[in-house]
């Protein structure tokens, strides 16, 4: 299940807060108009448009407002949950065999889940499965970085057509320069163009390509756990044996506070 991921925006909230206070500390509020540029911001734009068209087909094109979508949002996941199921399923499979798993699927939401109890119900080897599902998450990690690329090209052609814009402005403000007094404000604003391309490469299009490639690893490793899962229940270890294997991918704290847990639901019981 997915969840609303807040440090996205809040991360980009603070950096323009931080540009903006550096200035108008410098600038005062008078100083806020010497950045506004329109034509700056229409080069930045048409020209980022432009070159992504030309890097991209239209099918790749299409996907860059649903990964753009994706920074927002973030894998609500609990390992230890996951491990608790795992555990549940092997000491079925172990009581009532693989087949009586099929029932347990209803519960399931996850289709990687799913797809992997299947196979093991079929009877499928566990070397096939392990193939089988290591070729589902190669095609993911495929996908996510097409989708991931848009971006990072977004975050390298920004910063090149901010330089193209301050080489059109500087280029106009030399062949007109008649009055020496201008140069300085007419350098000021042709150095905006460079501004907007290095601050939306440097605050939005490579830390969200960032957080995009930082996702797709954390969705690879709970599937590699899943497998290791679906593995051990098809092979029908010992429920306790399989618990111990995939602890082993929880952190420090998360094996800590999974003891916590069964020490306190052990006392309750004591107590009961």
């Amino acid at each position: 299940m997915k969840k609303r991921d807040i440090l996205t925006p809040v991360g980009i909230t603070l950096g323009t807060i931080m540009i903006m206070f550096g200035i108008l500390s410098s600038g005062g509020a008078s100083g806020v108009q010497s950045f506004i540029q329109v034509s700056s911001i229409v080069i930045i734009l048409g020209g980022l448009v432009a070159a992504l068209i030309i890097n991209f087909n239209i099918s790749e094109i299409k996907l860059t407002f649903r990964v753009f979508k994706e920074t927002f949002q973030q894998n609500d996941s609990n390992l230890r949950e996951l491990i608790t199921l795992f555990i549940r399923l092997s000491e079925r499979a172990r009581r009532e065999g693989l087949l009586a798993l099929e029932s347990e699927l209803e519960e399931v939401g996850d289709p990687f889940i799913r797809k992997g109890i299947l196979l093991a119900v079929d009877g499928i080897e566990p070397e096939v499965i392990q193939d089988i599902m290591d070729a589902e998450i190669a095609a993911l990690e495929e996908r996510h970085q097409r989708g991931r690329s848009i971006i990072e090209k977004a975050g390298e052609y920004a910063p090149a057509w901010g330089m193209i814009g301050t080489l059109i402005s500087l280029v106009l403000m030399l062949n007109s320069l008649t009055d020496p007094t201008t140069l300085g404000p007419k350098m000021a604003v042709a150095l905006l163009t460079t501004f907007y391309g290095t601050v939306m490469a440097n605050l939005v299009f490579i830390p969200m390509a960032g957080k995009l490639e930082n996702k797709t690893e954390q969705e690879v490793f709970i599937k590699q756990i899943i497998i290791e899962g679906v593995i051990g229940v098809q092979s029908g270890q010992n429920p306790k044996i399989l618990e111990e294997k995939l602890s082993a991918f929880l952190s420090e704290e998360e094996k800590q506070e999974s003891q916590e847990e069964e020490a306190y639901v052990g006392e309750a019981a004591n107590e009961a």
